[in-house]
């Protein structure tokens, strides 16, 4: 028989240390989290504001071209500068936002309502199914998801939802491999065994007893994968591939200023490059802290 000296000899050094994530480590995060968290607010701020500004006059018509005089440099009149096409740089960054944000978001919303459903099921009835959708997403996510996006929309052609669906498709497996896997490991659990006992339905256990235990890392997902679509969006209107002509777009924007650039012309490039790069870092950092907040031992398990 064992003694208590014993177990305690036993126990402290082995699992106590990786069970409970360093103060200073969640501290740090959370801190992460709220810078992310400030700057996505911001953005999300300046993209509602933006038309209310263009209303009280305060910032120009973005789509108003030849208004202002080229290539001006920034000035009280011009906060950002003025462009080749005649637009004002600061207008047109301000409802860049406005774009971004409504087609990433479209585009995760997408991917999110395709793809837990989808992993649900999967894993949920197993069998042929499984192993069908399974071997389709992992066929997807082994393709560049910029690549891919950038094919569908050279097919799908310009606007708002068809970039939001050529972004989309790269996403869903992610949320279907996280959803499936998570439903594999559940649906053998005590409480899904006693539900089935008593006769519910697989719609009924999918959807009261299974939804809410598996969709608790779909808000990390959502936020990363955000930050991502921004940067696929940015170079889709690089290449051509994103918004119609004249939408105030980031990744269009950069585009026209890429000629410029090179004969000392930087505002027409900085201020785009700057938003989308901020953009970026905030929805990275509140995904990256959520993530250590919601899952804190995840950190500790992928260096062990």
């Amino acid at each position: 028989m064992s003694t208590p000296s014993s177990q305690s000899s036993v126990v402290p050094g082995a699992s106590a240390p990786s069970a409970v994530p360093h103060p200073e480590s969640i501290s740090v995060s959370r801190r992460l989290m709220w810078i992310g968290a400030v700057i996505t607010v911001a953005f999300v701020g300046v993209a509602i504001a933006a038309p209310l500004f263009q209303q009280w006059g305060l910032i120009q018509d973005p789509l108003e071209s030849l208004a202002n005089p080229i290539h001006q440099p920034p000035s009280p009149e011009h906060w950002f500068g003025t462009s080749r096409q005649g637009y004002d740089v600061f207008a047109r960054t301000l409802f860049g936002t406005q774009a971004a944000l409504r087609v990433v978001l479209l585009a995760t919303a997408i991917s999110v309502f395709i793809g837990v459903p989808l992993g649900m099921v999967s894993g949920y009835i197993a069998g042929p199914l499984d192993r069908t959708l399974l071997f389709l997403m992992d066929s997807i996510y082994t393709m560049p998801g910029f690549l891919l996006s950038a094919t569908l929309a050279f097919v799908v052609g310009r606007g708002v939802l068809n970039a939001a669906i050529a972004l989309s498709i790269a996403y869903v497996p992610q949320y279907y491999r996280v959803i499936r896997n998570h439903t594999v490991s559940l649906k053998t659990e005590l409480f899904i065994e006693a539900a089935q006992a008593m006769g519910a339905s697989t719609w009924t256990v999918l959807s009261r007893y299974l939804f809410l235990n598996v969709v608790q890392s779909v808000p990390v997902l959502f936020t990363l994968n955000a930050a991502d679509a921004v940067l696929i969006l940015g170079g889709l209107g690089f290449l051509g591939l994103g918004l119609p002509d004249q939408t105030p777009e980031w990744g269009q924007d950069l585009r026209f200023a890429l000629d410029p650039l090179t004969t000392g012309i930087w505002w027409t490039a900085l201020f785009p490059g700057l938003a989308l790069t901020l953009l970026v870092v905030g929805l990275s950092l509140f995904g990256e802290g959520l993530n250590e907040w919601i899952n804190p031992l995840s950190r500790k398990d992928n260096v062990r």
